[in-house]
């Protein structure tokens, strides 16, 4: 049930806000915190706006923005609280008191949609096989992978729903795998993506990693065939790649089941923690304490803990908070470009809610047709469109290239800078020596004295 179904008078309990990290850290900071009461006071005439009761204070929300938060109401309450997996634990009283629909409303929580999204044949389908445990198909012939698969697992007191979408290099509307995987993350709003990345080609890889940053989702990189990368003999500082990415990478052969339940177990400290920082970089108290008391009800962690990202509950002892949204820099011309349509774009509260403002002002400068459609219904559509012209002229005529080939160069340039401080070509530095050996072995003053002596 979302926040918007419920009546003038009815209570419900937060059990997540939906939604683009923006629009969820906003909604958070207004105090839509997961497992408290939120009372409606007042539905408006013309549906909007309408007026809430939370933690003491009254709030007006948009319908709209009131959909992207889900709620468990007093009366489904009561239906599950007779259901004995949510009583477990219970008082023998089943009618629903504050308490008892906070657990009930936390326990539903315990559900994460997660979408799996990378570049075909990146390891992505073995994941979602390894993980739900289905045999399907596993390759990218033409048709196998054409929908959207579902899968369904327990792990560490979770139920994962897993949705192997269609393998995709870009989140452009050119081919169908594209605009399919686009408006799955924007409709569906996946609690969590895992963005599967193939170790051995990772500057390609990563381009799509540079889109869903900006769309700032809820993310975590897989860095599958992590094997293939070590036995090549080149080296990745992971670590310092997930901060300059902003978001956890962990390494992981699904073929082998490595590092895919340090994966599921950075899923959920991220789904559970990462909303609930303040400005100055501290957890909600109430919120950490719930994840320590997760952790500590982990007991084979216990005995086999290792080191990861976004460990809320050990921080002094790990990675620590790596998760932040960071804008990838284009370079000032088209930095400007973007602001100046991000502008236009940010009047209009009706999709803000649902969309990255940066986002559709990054396709719109693409010229990207779909989001164009899209951006033409709202009530300054067509000045939007205006502004992105203009800019788009101003930027070519200035540097001599159309935006949509500018911003692509760029994404690769910030890939290929972050892998020049992490990445080790120890192939590259082998020739290298090698050619240092022959120049010198074979230089026409010291090739005889060093020939001589090595046979003598």
């Amino acid at each position: 049930m979302r926040l918007s179904d419920l009546r003038t008078g009815e209570k419900g309990v937060i059990v997540k806000v939906l939604g683009h990290g923006g629009f969820r850290k906003r909604i958070v900071e207004m105090g839509f915190i997961k497992g408290k009461t939120v009372e409606v006071l007042l539905n408006a005439p013309l549906r909007d706006p309408i007026k809430y009761k939370i933690l003491g204070y009254e709030i007006s929300l948009r319908r709209q923005e009131a959909e992207m938060i889900e709620v468990i109401s007093e009366e489904e309450a009561e239906k599950n609280a007779m259901d004995s997996a949510y009583h477990k634990g219970l008082a023998e009283d089943v009618s629903v008191k504050e308490e008892v629909l906070k657990k009930i409303a936390l326990g539903k929580r315990r559900t994460i949609n997660v979408a799996l999204v990378g570049n075909p044949n990146c390891g992505k389908t073995s994941l979602f096989n390894l993980a739900s445990g289905a045999h399907e198909h596993v390759g990218n012939y033409s048709g196998v992978t054409v929908d959207a698969k579902e899968g369904y697992f327990d792990f560490e007191g979770y139920h994962f729903r897993l949705i192997d979408l269609p393998g995709t290099y870009s989140l452009s509307a050119y081919t169908p795998e594209e605009l399919y995987v686009r408006r799955y993350i924007i409709d569906e709003t996946p609690d969590v993506i895992i963005n599967v990345v193939d170790s051995s080609n990772l500057e390609r890889n990563l381009y799509l990693t540079t889109q869903l940053i900006d769309m700032n989702v809820r993310m975590v990189v897989a860095l599958n065939i992590y094997d293939e990368l070590e036995a090549s003999g080149n080296q990745l500082d992971y670590r310092l790649l997930s901060k300059l990415f902003g978001v956890p990478m962990i390494p992981t052969v699904c073929k082998k089941n490595r590092g895919v339940d340090t994966l599921f177990h950075v899923v959920i400290n991220l789904y559970e923690g990462v909303d609930f920082f303040n400005r100055k970089g501290q957890m909600n108290p109430e919120v950490l304490q719930g994840l320590m008391e997760w952790h500590d009800s982990l007991e084979y962690r216990k005995h086999h803990e290792e080191e990861h990202p976004e460990d809320y509950t050990h921080a002094h002892e790990s990675a620590g908070r790596v998760f932040r949204h960071i804008h990838i820099n284009h370079g000032p011309d088209l930095e400007k470009a973007i602001d100046a349509v991000k502008e236009e774009v940010s009047e209009n509260e009706s999709i803000r809610h649902k969309y990255s403002t940066r986002f559709l002002s990054i396709k719109l400068l693409e010229n990207d047709k779909d989001i164009e459609r899209l951006v033409l219904q709202l009530p300054n559509g067509n000045k939007i469109i205006g502004m992105r012209d203009k800019m788009s002229k101003r930027y070519k005529e200035t540097n001599g290239e159309e935006c949509e080939s500018a911003i692509t160069d760029a994404k690769y340039a910030f890939i290929s800078g972050a892998l020049k401080e992490t990445f080790t070509d120890n192939h590259l530095e082998k020739q290298q020596t090698t050619k240092m050996i022959d120049a010198i072995v074979t230089h026409r003053f010291w090739g005889y004295p060093i020939f001589f002596f090595s046979c003598s």
